[in-house]
């Protein structure tokens, strides 16, 4: 029987994803490696038993008690008033950004993304109809505000992503080099701050004082160790909000994922604690790395880009060692998330019984690379 023909664009496309093995140590998904504390359970468990009382009612469609305490983080964490109305929320940074293409993007415009980064940037981009360019890095993977502005210029997309810190590399961006990009074109700059918890930079959030061309998106699912409960959202100016509004599903935010996420900010005072814990552990992570003479990239995020000569076959052979970390499509690199001291003693007495500097003699070279 023929099967309904599906959009050219997507022919041959992989979803994405990344392999979850039932091993030891699992370091590939940039989750955090703490789970929710008892008193925060037992809030949760508060708050979705209150909840279920009215399941048989819609959610508050625009969930404004979560994007009221959201505002609140925002403005106490960054220093930069924000309200209700400029922020908005859904299930998962995914989500937030697949509405921002519907509204913004779309058949007959242009995505602009500087690549290694976040690969979900492209494939919602394309999902959505819209075209895809991949704009220069350097080398070492740093952003050229120049060549930047160069190809922002020659395309003129009509969205642009910048990744703050990045994904893969965990890099940050200076606040001159986005005001360069943001200045060069006349549509939508989407700054991905999924990581900004994690860096040593603060949070640009102050850039979008008269700039409604700007949109910050966050997630609750890193610094918040919530990845489970898929809550992403965004800050921008409010007449970015009401587009949203237009293409948003009605109810998107189920009750209980609006309880949850209310409970989760309330803790957010313990919850953050674990961010400074993985901080130093992921500055550990570096130095040790360079004591066996890895080249490592700065990381501001929660996770360490390093460079192997066979990065297949060193992910296979730390997996054979019960570590899983991520091989991401950059070449003749892999990526490793910062997990609890003990993971992380695992990986690197793994990294070590592989030879440290000397993995390239690993006869077991050829192993395809596992999507990004």
């Amino acid at each position: 029987m023929t099967l309904a023909p599906i959009r050219p664009e997507l022919r041959g496309k992989s979803p994405y994803g990344a392999p979850q093995l039932d091993v030891p140590v699992r370091l590939n998904t940039n989750e955090s490696p703490y789970p929710p504390g008892p008193e925060l359970v037992a809030d949760i468990t508060a708050s979705v038993t209150k909840a279920v009382l009215d399941l048989n009612r819609y959610p508050d469609r625009d969930a404004v008690e979560l994007r009221t305490a959201l505002a609140a983080y925002l403005s106490e964490s960054t220093g930069v008033t924000r309200t209700f109305e400029q922020v908005w929320a859904a299930n998962g940074s995914n989500e937030v950004l697949q509405q921002l293409m519907q509204a913004y993007a779309g058949p007959g415009r242009t995505v602009l993304g500087f690549e290694p980064t976040y690969s979900m940037h492209r494939t919602i981009a394309e999902s959505t109809g819209s075209r895809y360019i991949s704009g220069p890095r350097r080398p070492d993977f740093t952003l050229d505000p120049d060549a930047a502005v160069a190809v922002i210029r020659e395309e003129q997309p009509d969205v642009v992503f910048l990744c703050t810190p990045n994904n893969p590399t965990g890099l940050s961006l200076d606040p001159e080099t986005v005001l360069a990009v943001h200045d060069a074109f006349g549509g939508l700059l989407v700054l991905d701050e999924a990581y900004i918890e994690f860096s040593h930079e603060e949070s640009l959030l102050s850039l979008l004082e008269n700039r409604p061309r700007l949109v910050v998106s966050r997630t609750m699912s890193k610094a918040f160790g919530f990845a489970g409960a898929r809550v992403g959202y965004l800050t921008a100016d409010s007449r970015v909000i009401d587009a949203l509004q237009l293409v948003r599903l009605p109810y998107h935010l189920s009750t209980v994922t609006q309880a949850i996420a209310g409970a989760a900010l309330r803790h957010r005072k313990g919850l953050l604690q674990h961010v400074e814990d993985t901080k130093k552990e992921r500055d550990r992570l570096i130095a040790e790395m360079r004591f066996l003479e890895l080249t490592v990239v700065e990381s501001d995020a929660n996770f360490v880009l390093f460079q192997v000569p066979d990065a297949p076959g060193v992910w296979r052979r730390l997996l054979d060692a019960g570590v899983l970390i991520r091989d991401v499509g950059v070449a003749g690199h892999l990526r490793v998330t910062t997990g609890t001291p003990a993971e992380n003693d695992q990986f690197l007495r793994a990294l070590r019984e592989l030879g440290g500097s000397s993995t390239a003699r690993n006869d077991r070279a050829g192993l395809p690379s596992l999507e990004a």
